[in-house]
């Protein structure tokens, strides 16, 4: 449980930190799942790996609006699934390969001690978020 709150306050930190001045780019193709926790359970929930086509990044290849793309998985989960107050997180990349390591990389931390459940694309898909590729 202890590495699950470090994982998570790393990542809080890591989102806080932006870069409003770098020009933005809309992608083709941006691979990117869903990660969920809580401190009450030891449940943790993970999506698909899926094409988010047209999502935005900067210069730097952080993705724009990953809070956006966090708080979809979230309300998925506290008005589908009944399970309020958990963390969530999207994890992405531009290459598909390099996506699919991260995703092997999570499952092998987390298989052991907790329960994952998986979230398939029927059961929730990430909407992409509008904006202007300039801003």
């Amino acid at each position: 449980m202890k590495q699950l709150k470090l994982f998570l306050l790393a990542f809080l930190v890591m989102m806080t930190a932006t870069s409003a001045e770098a020009k933005t780019v809309k992608v083709d193709n941006l691979y990117m799942f869903g990660f969920s926790a809580s401190f009450k359970d030891s449940v943790v929930y993970v999506t698909d790996i899926q094409n988010v086509p047209q999502a935005r990044i900067n210069e730097k290849k952080f993705l724009l609006d990953r809070d956006q793309y966090s708080y979809q998985l979230k309300n998925y989960l506290e008005k589908t699934l009944q399970q309020p107050g958990r963390i969530c997180l999207v994890i992405y990349d531009i290459d598909k390969k390099k996506a699919e390591k991260k995703y092997v990389k999570l499952m092998k931390k987390y298989k052991k001690g907790y329960q994952v459940l998986y979230l398939n694309e029927t059961q929730f898909r990430f909407k992409v978020i509008e904006g202007d590729a300039d801003e």
